[in-house]
């Protein structure tokens, strides 16, 4: 993968893909901004591929992206929840491995922050909430009582 970032002036920049080229205005959206849009793109596109595989189709979509940042230079990102709203005809115990498959697998933004910020997530599904502030397991997130996973049988 390659890119190449040109300066337009006004804090205006061409980012040139293999596939196509875009406008970075830093004054109207900060390259943060565009990581973070990046990351929560990233698994809202498993979220339609994954459940295509299935035979599942998603409807009404909506990923929302929280991230706490440090106060200290460089300002990385400590801590990062995604809420996930979506219906589709699946069991909510699908759709819950769906947001988890994306987050703990498929997504390579993700997993290219995981290590180093803790990551949440939260899932509305139908209508219903499947998931509230639910930790991933990977990276400095972790669920201390194994139990509370679901899924997981109790000892």
């Amino acid at each position: 993968m390659r890119v190449v970032v040109k300066d337009q002036g006004n804090m205006c920049f061409k980012a040139e893909t293999e596939k196509s080229e875009f406008t970075i205005n830093c004054p109207q959206i900060s390259p943060v901004e565009y990581f973070l849009g990046g990351i929560i793109t990233c698994s809202a596109t498993d979220i339609i591929l994954m459940p295509k595989k299935q035979g599942f189709e998603v409807t009404d979509l909506e990923v929302t992206g929280d991230a706490v940042r440090s106060d200290d230079m460089p300002r990385k990102f400590d801590k990062l929840h995604l809420s996930y709203v979506f219906n589709s005809t699946a069991q909510d115990e699908v759709a819950l491995r769906w947001v988890m498959a994306s987050l703990e697998t498929y997504c390579s933004t993700i997993a290219t922050i995981r290590s180093d910020v803790n990551i949440e997530f939260s899932l509305i599904y139908n209508g219903r909430v499947a998931a509230d502030h639910k930790e991933l397991v990977s990276g400095t997130s972790t669920v201390q009582n194994l139990d509370e996973l679901d899924g997981c049988c109790p000892s």
